[in-house]
Order: C-alpha cells, then structure tokens, then sequence
C-alpha cells in the first residue's frame, strides 16, 4: 500500500489482484471504517460480494452514524461535520449511486447539495439566555496563546506521548474565543490528548479562518444513517454482501509463530448459539476493535438517560481486551476505556411539535428553520451553560419521514456531571423533558412557559455515551495498533482506534480511510491510497493561518522582546522588492 496525490491514479481503476477469486472476506462490525472496507473490496480488489460477510451485533448497520425513528421518537447521538479534503470519502463515494436521484452519485447530490445551499453561521455562541455572544468572528487570542499554539504545532510527535493539552496550554488559550470554539466543534476537553490537539491543528490548518463562522464545513442532506450508510448498504447489498445482523464476535484467536501472525479463528454468536468460524490465509478479517458509542444508554421524554460504562461480553472494547491480550502489536484498549468519567458526553434529540418553539430558533439563529436550507450552520454553543450545552438544526426535514411542521434539534453537553443552570440536577441524571427545559431556558424562554413546552411541545430523547470521547484520551505510540500490523498475513484493524499516520480521528475520513488502506494493504491493489490533505506543508496555507488566528494583526505587529525584533526588522529589509515581499503582503502577514 502506498499513497498518491494528484489526479493521475484518482480515476485509475485498478488491476484486479492475484487470487482474489479464491479469498473471502469476514468484517466485524458495520460502522462506516467496516461498510467501507467492504466497498473497497468489492470495487478496487474485485471479490465477490457473497464472499464478503458482515458482522453487526445490532439489528442494523452503521454504527456511530445512526439516525433512526424508534417507537419513542426520533434520535441521532451525533452528527457529521466534513470538509472539502476529505479524499477517501469522495473517493468511494463517487461509485455509490444516490438514492434519490437517478444516475447521481452521492458525492454528486452532496456536491450540487452544498454549492446551492453554502454552509455558514450567523451566531456562533449565546449568553444571558438567548442573546449573542457577540463572538464576531474573534479568536480573542494574546500573543502569548498564539505561540503557546504555535509551540504545540512544531512539537514533534515524539515528545507528546501521554501528554494532555493542559501540559501546553494555560489560561490565554484555554479562556479565549479559539478554545471554546475549538473543544465544542471537536469535543474536545481540557485533560484529552496533547497529540491529538496538534494532529488536528495540521489536518485543518487551511480552515482555521473558516473555522468563527463554520464556512469551512459541509453537510448530508438527511441524518448521517440515510445520506451515507444506507446507500452504502444498498450498493453493497446489489453486490451480494452477506449481512449477518444480531451477530455478536465473541473472540478472535491468531497463531503467533515469530513475526508471522495470521487470525486462525472467529467465535461468533448468534440467537444464543456459538460458533467458531476457523480462517486459512485466504480468508481475510477486518476487526472494528473498541467503539465510540459502546455502552450507551438511552431515556426518553420522561426518563433519564443514566450512566452505565459498564463493559458487556461482546461489545468493542471486550472484544479488542481478549486480542490485545495475545499480542503486544495489537494495542492497549485500557488507555482509551479505563476512566469513562473523561470521556463521556450526554446528547439528546428535540424533536418541536408545533410552532412555539420555533421562533425562539429562528430569533437565535437568523434564518427559517422550516425553509430546507442551511439553520443554525452548525453549533450555537452556550457559552455560560454549566453543562457546556451546544445545539444545532441541520436542513430540516434531518429524516424523510419527519414531518413538515416539526423540527429536530440536535443537543449536546461536554459536562454530563455538573447540575444545570435551570435544572438543578446533571445532565446524566435528567429526564428527557427536564434536558429540553433547561435548553429551552438558554435559548430564552420565558420560565413560565418552559415546563409546559418541554411538556407539550417538543419529545426529547436524551442518549448517554460513556466512550465517546474515549479517541481522545493521552496516548502513547503502539497504544492503538497498525491498521496492518507487523507480520500480519490475513487480518486488519478498522476505525477510529487503529492507528494510520497524519489523519484525525473522529472524522468520517478517518473512519473511510483506515478501511481503504486495510484491503489495498491485504489485497495488495496496485493503485495509490489518496494521500492526506498537505496544507501543513504549504506555506499558504500557513501564513494565512497564523494572521487570522491572531484576528488578521499582522506578523511585524507581535508584541517581541528587543532583540527579535530588530531581527525582524533586518530579515524584512533583507527580502525587500522580492517575491517573498510581494507574497507575505498578499496574505497580510507583512
């Protein structure tokens, strides 16, 4: 497996490999990392879909990217936010056929989707109960934050094993306008991952000016789980996929002979039967080792969603314990699992029932809720809530079926533990309607009026996930194992805890990358893997970054000690009438 950049191989259909015909495939789980290995193999490596096999311990697929209407209501536990670089999602998704319109492909309905309808915000953060924070667009960062950024950025990797944000940053970042944008668009907190922190800041440098008023992101149509996975799904069903639902992995065995590793076996579980499907080299296994949203719990209207982190037989983290304890090479899962008090966060679904809520949106938000296009344009953060609280509406109808007259609100709280501003109580421990009173509050209700809302006209249904932000904790390098590791012959690790270089987790192109690289590696396909967006080494892209991170003050305006800036002084008369003049006063460094 290699990588490219380019068009060259972009549109290159590959030779179909060696002894393709004679290999199976069994995939566990059906997240977007799994149902994306499973595109791959049948696309680029040419298997037969009923070769392939998909194991999913639910009734239906996707994994974290749900969307769904249960018989209490409608519920997404989180949405996708994506980017114009996200290379192996457009990749695939250029071959997976829209389900609505004929011919279309669902990279050319999200294309022409986000060209007529451009994603922007026109309020960022409230305080004082539905008012602008008047952010405007400011990173409100001194100098001294600016370089406590920029020391992290040029940190080697090495250097920031186990080390927490808090180890870089103090107070000029962490109470400034870059902070609370940043940790409620990425959900990041404070004791998470310093190495995270600086992965992110290189994959998105080019979008740290689009980053105020979110015109750096784009959106699906509908919810994550119809606008991506079920025309996923619906393509690898028309290849003969075998989906295999309510089916628990229980275990994996490998034979460890030095180096060589090879998986020998699969214990599944099914309607309380086990069974051991035994592996030869040419049957390939791709495993989703722990999970994001292991262990939720739901509530509904009238119940809580409570917290339980405990870790059932079966489940991600289980499943990737009992590997990992075979062989170093395959990860250490306690780094990520072991303290859920750190990485968890509580969201909730709104669903309005009528017209009483709406307008207090529409009075936040600047635009029609009820129009299809772009609302909130991404988050409105709460920026005095005890539970850090963030809503958004994303183009309503957010499911097909939803009705026209109401809206689904999407809520989510960083601090699950912490008693609300108007609800006395943590978010973990609130009802359903008691989550939609103190949102309803924060968005400026009149409290006389909010509890008969909250009763009447709207249906919250709260979710708790314990692992959540489990990706995030401090890691070490071989804490999450290789994608292929070292010496393995038929098997691979998928998602957002197998390890690939450059890219950020909790992305859907980390997801889609890690299947992409695990059946060209496996398969051994003869075209390139699209490399990670390389603006952390274009120096556009990094001028502009570092003027807009300081709110567009120029570099010679840095409030330096005498020496460095005389040495400024004499490097600017140095580059007078060239073209490194003409270039820094074009991005207005200079």
């Amino acid at each position: 497996m290699y990588y490219s950049s380019g068009n060259y191989e972009a549109f290159a259909t590959p030779k179909k490999p060696e002894g393709v015909d004679h290999k199976s495939a069994y995939i566990i789980g059906s997240g977007l990392a799994a149902l994306t290995a499973a595109c791959y193999l049948v696309r680029d490596g040419q298997m037969k879909g009923e070769h392939v096999h998909v194991f999913e311990k639910n009734p239906i697929p996707g994994g974290a990217c749900d969307g769904y209407k249960y018989d209490i209501g409608y519920v997404m536990r989180g949405g996708r936010e994506m980017d114009n670089h996200f290379e192996v999602m457009w990749d695939l998704l250029r071959s997976i056929p829209s389900l609505e319109t004929e011919g279309a492909s669902v990279l050319d309905e999200y294309y022409w989707l986000n060209k007529e309808d451009p994603n922007y915000s026109l309020c960022r953060a409230t305080v004082n109960r539905g008012e602008d924070a008047h952010t405007d667009g400011k990173f409100g960062l001194s100098d001294k934050g600016a370089m406590e950024i920029m020391k992290l950025f040029f940190t080697p990797n090495e250097q920031l094993q186990d080390k927490k944000i808090t180890d870089f940053f103090d107070d000029e970042v962490l109470n400034s306008n870059f902070w609370l944008y940043w940790r409620t668009m990425f959900a990041f907190e404070n004791w998470h991952s310093a190495l995270e922190m600086k992965l992110y800041l290189k994959r998105y440098i080019h979008h740290i000016g689009g980053l105020p008023d979110f015109t750096a992101l784009r959106f699906t149509r509908y919810n994550q789980y119809e606008s991506i996975i079920l025309p996923m799904v619906t393509y690898l069903k028309d290849h003969g996929v075998q989906f295999h639902y309510e089916t628990k992995v229980v275990d994996v065995k490998f034979d460890i002979n030095g180096k060589r590793k090879q998986a020998s076996s699969v214990v599944v579980e099914h309607a309380g039967e086990i069974s051991t499907i035994d592996l030869t080299e040419n049957d390939l296994l791709f495993i989703t080792n722990g999970g994001c949203v292991e262990s939720c719990t739901m509530g509904a209207q009238d119940k809580a969603a409570g917290f339980d982190p405990t870790i059932k037989p079966g489940n991600g983290w289980d499943l990737w314990k009992k590997i990992a304890a075979q062989d170093p090479a395959f990860g250490n899962p306690e780094k990520f699992c072991s303290d859920p008090e750190h990485s968890n966060w509580e969201s909730a679904t709104i669903t309005t029932l009528d017209d009483k809520i709406p307008r207090y949106i529409q009075k936040i938000c600047k635009r029609d809720p009820f129009s299809g296009h772009t609302v909130t344009g991404g988050i409105v953060t709460v920026k005095d809530s005890n539970w850090l609280l963030s809503w958004t509406l994303n183009r309503q109808q957010q499911f097909r079926d939803q009705p026209k007259n109401q809206l689904c609100v999407w809520v989510y709280g960083l601090f699950s533990d912490k008693p609300g501003n108007y609800v006395k109580k943590a978010m973990r421990e609130c009802t359903g309607k008691e989550l939609c009173m103190e949102w309803l509050y924060h968005i400026g209700v009149p409290e006389n009026q909010i509890e008969e809302l909250a009763e009447h006209s709207a249906n919250t249904i709260p979710v708790m996930m314990p692992y959540i932000d489990a990706f995030f904790m401090p890691r070490a390098m071989g804490d999450r194992p290789d994608i292929v590791p070292e010496g393995a012959v038929n098997f691979a690790f998928l998602g957002q805890f197998a390890e690939t270089g450059r890219d950020t987790i909790f992305t859907t192109e980390y997801s889609m990358r890690t299947g992409m690289e695990a059946v060209y590696t496996l398969l051994d396909i003869d075209r390139g893997v699209p490399e990670v967006w390389g603006s952390t080494y274009d120096v556009r892209a990094l001028i502009d970054a570092t003027v807009k991170l300081r709110d567009g003050k120029k570099i010679t305006d840095m409030d330096l000690p005498l020496i460095p800036r005389l040495a400024m002084k004499e490097a600017l008369k140095k580059i007078e009438g060239t073209d490194l003049e003409k270039f820094l006063k074009e991005y207005h460094a200079i």
